[in-house]
């Protein structure tokens, strides 16, 4: 029996050999990668790379591509064959969770010999960067809506305001209720039936978008953080300003120097998606004093100011009068958000002596919150304290409310 099991282990030995120098001299697959122009934090967008097999036999692979640290693919790594001289194209989902300028490496590749006996690994492709921005998700909801006239489906409700500024916008057809002054009698003479003229509000002016990067706003809310919250409401607001003919500009608070001047324009969403997509919260405290100073210096023309931040009850000694310094030339807006743990605590029975204590220190909380708040509202602040989901709608609408002022 000895020869047998002899020959038998040559034999095998020899299959060994031989597919370990096939698998040694297998060229590796080309890798390409196409990415998207651009991507945005916590929105699946699709990646594809194309696998090119260059060697004369079929290639079975393992590849998982070299997407960054802090993104997610549920379909990588990918297993499959590659043709004879041929190419496979791989369409797999990525959600990054991070904003900024990110890598995506080389693709790391397992390569199987003809038997399947032995593999290697190698790197193909490319490193490659690209910019993830804050999620405009919203931006792009309502730009459609606003496309049909639809803008009020988000809540978003457009005011026309009645006065001396505004400037002439369309002929319309008579609607009852139209005062007749906004009548215009030589187009209702041609056409034989009423038409109104339609107005809107002034074009022109500035709104000064202000977000707090100090390290209160690092909190975690819903699983993002509330910076980036803030962040993803001042797009929506950004761009419903643009839409309205204003100017937007961008001051960073709390630790940051960053600032963008007025810009115009709806084509002018790439400068503010560009400038804010690296934003960085920062480990030092908020100094609204000192980003009062650097808003006055910078923009001393009227406009409307919107400061964005997470307050609390103690920071009236700190905020109110910082706010009560801009408000004297400007027209401001305080959006604070509202941590969802701290509702669902409210909402939630008291079941123990610990959460009766924790409700009723919530409360105290919430007290000492909505009286600053009612304090700035006595000085002519105006004032949005909602919940992340909701601040992108209620901001809008506030800027629109507040819009009259300017």
């Amino acid at each position: 029996m000895e020869p047998y099991w002899l020959w038998g282990g040559c034999v095998a030995a020899l299959f060994l050999l031989v597919d370990l120098t096939a698998a040694l001299f297998q060229k590796p697959p080309e890798i390409q990668r196409d990415l998207p122009g651009r991507f945005a934090m916590g929105i699946e967008q699709m990646v594809a790379i194309t696998l090119r097999n260059r060697a004369s036999m079929k290639l079975q692979v393992v590849c998982y591509d070299g997407i960054p640290g802090d993104a997610e693919s549920p379909e990588m790594p990918w297993r499959g064959r590659l043709p004879v001289k041929g190419f496979t194209t791989v369409n797999y989902p990525v959600t990054i969770s991070e904003r900024g300028m990110k890598e995506f490496a080389p693709a790391h590749v397992r390569i199987y010999s003809p038997l399947g006996l032995w593999s290697r690994k190698c790197r193909g492709g490319e490193t490659q960067t690209t910019r993830v921005y804050p999620n405009y998700e919203p931006v792009l909801r309502y730009a459609l809506l606003a496309m049909d006239n639809r803008a009020d489906q988000m809540g978003i409700v457009k005011k026309n305001r009645k006065g001396m500024s505004r400037e002439f916008h369309q002929l319309r057809d008579y609607q009852l209720g139209d005062m007749l002054s906004q009548v215009d009698w030589k187009a209702t003479s041609k056409r034989l039936s009423l038409v109104s003229r339609e107005y809107q509000e002034q074009r022109d002016q500035t709104v000064i978008l202000a977000v707090d990067c100090g390290r209160r706003m690092r909190a975690l809310d819903g699983g993002v953080p509330q910076f980036d919250h803030c962040l993803n409401a001042m797009l929506l607001l950004a761009y419903t300003a643009l839409r309205q003919g204003d100017h937007v500009g961008i001051l960073g608070v709390g630790g940051s120097d960053r600032w963008l001047a007025p810009v115009k324009g709806v084509q002018s969403m790439t400068t503010i998606l560009n400038h804010l997509y690296d934003y960085e919260t920062t480990p030092a405290p908020s100094d609204f004093s000192e980003a009062a100073e650097r808003l006055m210096t910078r923009q001393q023309r009227r406009a409307l100011v919107v400061l964005l931040s997470n307050v609390r009850g103690e920071d009236g000694h700190q905020l109110v009068e910082p706010l009560r310094m801009i408000r004297r030339r400007h027209v401001t807006i305080l959006a604070s958000l509202r941590e969802e743990s701290v509702v669902r605590r409210m909402e939630k029975p008291a079941a123990s002596l610990d959460d009766a204590l924790e409700v009723g220190a919530t409360a105290i909380y919430l007290e000492e919150r909505e009286r600053m708040l009612g304090e700035l509202r006595a000085h002519g602040v105006f004032t949005v304290d909602t919940m992340a989901k909701q601040l992108p709608v209620a901001l809008a609408n506030a800027y629109l409310g507040a819009r009259e002022m300017v």
